[in-house]
């Protein structure tokens, strides 16, 4: 609504596109007792009013500058208008002016934005279709508050910056504007005039949807139109205590699992393909590598610009909506990787949004990432925490996923993080710890926890800092996992050996258990580990191809008994010669290979194991789950330990032999007499063993051993792994099942009574 009488150099800013406050001179409003109706059309000729209340068509006459147009008349009430607009061509266009229309934003959004506090700035933030008195438009909005004149350009105004001017809301930098006739599909971006520099045009940081590169446009979308079908799900997951429950993680890159004529499949193919995949082979969840919008295929989606939006790479927002609803209707969760920890440069991104620093620091050397050449968000700034704290929202909010793990949170913790000394600003009391990051990640764990009942977050952190995994109120960071980095290293390295040296890195692999309990960890073979020279896993495995398999299937149930939830990248169920390359998709024609098609048996049924077998998961973050048997006997290069669940869940025995030498007579202790069920055998011919073992099973004798009054005398395979299943024990004769049922073992080794139907005569 027009506010004030026009100047010189209010008609100087609107030609050049860098007014601020455009509803204030035009639109409609009463001056000096007379109506006013004032509009700028740039590529008209001539412009006419239409008054919709009383049906007159009124002349309006040419302004202080070509391109304004003006009506006032004495003793007019406003009334409800359109513009009818003649251009050189001749064509008339009937137009909605976007400044009679009340600003959506109220005082209060505004607040709690530069508050730092909006944690669903997606509300009002980019671009929503709206109905407004009446009229379809979309409403815009954006932060730039070192701007001198923000646009929105797109497909509904010929990409023309003159035509509709964003108006600055008070002194936070926030515009707005409401553009009538603006529908979902259309494509827009925000140029931005800077006051130090050039003209940009920038993507919407808040933008549902996006082209796909490398065009850089926002596409307008409706975030609303998608009916879920995962009520069931959503309720369990709420109810889900995951620390006691079996996780058992499939990390995926959508573009290189499978693709089909060279192309990406789509979300709805990953559906149809993926799903049945890892279901057929017991994994509990779905991770994604960053599934937001991102320039570069090689960044894997780690150098992200759309923090809102799906990439376009695999379809619409809708359809990953699908995606996610497919899963947990089959009973499959869905992790996302999440990037808070740097952004790219690309000119359409986030960097010097407004032409200044204004999502990252301006002194580099806090402000850029050198290993990576990005940037780092100023989480100091009110409206960054807003901005980050709403995507990771959105994510569980519009998309239903279960998790965020969050990826390079060391480089988030430390200031002089991979920097080298008087390259880095200390904090203000001097040190290098980065107080305003660990704040805003303490916060973003409460609210997405207290929002999200059973909603999971997972740090990818590698340093030694203390209670990553620990709620905030006792002093932690409050993710629920973090991915444990030195297991990882440790237990790939000590692989990587030559086994006859391995007696002398014994270590490597008892040292985890010191630390096994600090917190809750996953333990990671992700895609980190299987590019830029590091070689694929099983190539990573010394010997011959034999000794190469018999390793891995080692290494694979090594990791599924070890304490910690499990992760696993896509394709270590093939065993790969090769690394993973991202342009490409996963040699699937190994399967037709005897020793391949082992690793992926061995691989369900690892999992079906640590689903099943409470002693294979209840326990993980709790040291009562876990007690080694043989830890010492370096010169064999054997282990033995004990895992453990609440009672009346049975224990296991598991025993690894890490050596090609099979080990005949060799004794352990056991917890209790009886027949220990050998549940699994790494050199099983299923797996592509040679069958080396107990014969499904082994008595314990009343011998004792390593402290315990019983013992197994085992058969150890060749570079091999056993698992053995403690004997039932011996039912009370005062609680023993009535002779009308027969007692049977659940898989958790409770008891279970079955009732007997009559014989059928």
């Amino acid at each position: 609504m027009i506010r004030r009488n026009l100047s010189p150099e209010d008609v100087r800013a609107l030609a050049a596109g860098r007014h601020e406050t455009p509803a204030d001179v035009l639109g409609m409003g009463t001056l000096d007792g007379r109506l006013l109706v004032r509009t700028w059309q740039p590529h008209a000729i001539r412009v006419e009013l239409l008054d919709l209340q009383h049906g007159r068509t009124l002349p309006m006459s040419p302004g202080a500058a070509s391109g304004l147009f003006e009506w006032r008349a004495d003793a007019e009430r406003p009334f409800r208008y359109r513009f009818r607009v003649t251009t050189a061509d001749g064509a008339n266009h009937d137009l909605e002016d976007p400044y009679r229309f009340p600003p959506w934003l109220t005082d209060f959004d505004l607040h709690v934005f530069h508050e730092g506090t909006q944690y669903r700035a997606y509300e009002k933030m980019g671009a929503h279709p709206r109905v407004v008195e009446g009229v379809p438009g979309v409403q815009f909005a954006v932060w730039a508050p070192n701007a001198a004149g923000v646009s929105v350009v797109g497909s509904f105004n010929r990409w023309d910056s003159r035509l509709h001017l964003m108006h600055r809301r008070g002194l936070g930098g926030v515009w707005e504007i409401f553009i009538p006739g603006a529908a979902p599909g259309d494509l827009y971006k925000f140029e931005i005039r800077s006051r130090l520099g050039p003209v940009e045009q920038k993507a919407d940081p808040y933008a549902f949807f996006a082209e796909v590169r490398p065009r850089s446009a926002s596409i307008v979308w409706a975030s609303d139109r998608y009916t879920w079908n995962d009520s069931s799900w959503m309720e369990r997951r709420s109810q889900q205590r995951w620390h006691e429950a079996p996780i058992l993680i499939y990390e995926v890159h959508p573009g290189s699992w499978r693709r089909r004529a060279g192309r990406w499949l789509t979300w709805r193919e990953l559906a149809d393909e993926l799903i049945p995949h890892v279901l057929s082979l017991g994994f509990t969840h779905i991770e994604l590598l960053p599934p937001a919008e991102h320039p570069l295929d090689a960044s894997w989606g780690y150098q992200t610009t759309g923090y809102f939006a799906p990439t376009s790479r695999y379809g619409t927002p809708d359809e990953f909506r699908e995606f996610v609803d497919r899963c947990h209707q089959a009973g499959l969760g869905v992790i996302v990787d999440w990037t808070p920890a740097h952004f790219p440069k690309d000119a359409h991104g986030l960097a010097r949004f407004d032409g200044t620093a204004l999502y990252e620091h301006a002194d580099p050397r806090q402000g850029e990432h050198r290993d990576w050449g990005t940037l780092i968000f100023n989480y100091g700034r009110h409206e960054v925490r807003s901005f980050l704290l709403s995507s990771a929202m959105w994510w569980a909010d519009a998309f239903h996923v279960d998790g965020l793990r969050v990826d390079a949170v060391a480089s988030m913790l430390y200031l002089d993080y991979s920097r080298p000394p008087g390259e880095w600003i200390p904090n203000r009391f001097g040190g290098r710890e980065n107080l305003e990051a660990i704040d805003f990640l303490r916060r973003f764990n409460e609210v997405v926890h207290a929002e999200h009942p059973g909603f999971l977050t997972c740090a990818e952190e590698s340093t030694a800092w203390p209670m990553v995994s620990r709620p905030v109120y006792l002093g932690g960071l409050g993710f629920d996992f973090k991915w444990n980095m030195g297991w990882m290293h440790d237990t790939l390295e000590y692989f990587a050996k030559d086994p006859i040296y391995r007696k002398y890195h014994h270590n490597m692999l008892t040292f985890s258990m010191v630390y096994a309990f600090t917190e809750n960890f996953v333990l990671p073979f992700s895609h980190d580990e299987v590019v830029h020279g590091k070689r694929s896993l099983l190539a990573k495995m010394p010997g011959d191809p034999w000794q190469k398999f018999a390793n891995l299937r080692l290494l694979l149930a090594y990791m599924a008994t070890h304490p910690g939830k499990k992760l696993l990248f896509m394709g270590a169920e093939l065993a790969p010669w090769t690394e993973w390359d991202c342009h490409g998709e996963l040699d699937w024609s190994l399967l037709n290979h005897a020793p391949h098609a082992g690793i992926r048996n061995l691989v369900g049924e690892l999992n079906r194991l640590v689903r099943e077998l409470p002693a294979l998961h209840q326990l993980d973050t709790q040291p009562d789950g876990f007690e080694w048997i043989e830890l010492h006997d370096s010169d064999q290069s054997v282990l033995a330990f004990l895992r453990r669940a609440r009672p009346p869940a049975r224990e296991l025995v598991v025993v690894g032999n890490f050596t090609p030498v099979p080990r005949h007579n060799y004794r352990i202790g056991a917890p209790r007499g009886g027949v220990w069920r050998e549940v699994l055998n790494t050199d099983a011919d299923v797996f592509g063993g040679t069958n080396v073992g107990n014969g499904g099973s082994a008595k314990a004798e009343p011998k004792p051993w390593h402290g315990r009054p019983w013992s197994l005398s085992l058969t150890l395979p060749p570079l091999g792994l056993l698992i053995f299943e403690a004997p039932p024990p011996e039912p009370s004769p005062a609680t023993a099942p009535p002779n009308s049922a027969n007692t049977a073992a659940h898989p958790s080794g409770a008891q279970i009574t079955v009732e007997v139907p009559p014989a059928d005569h």
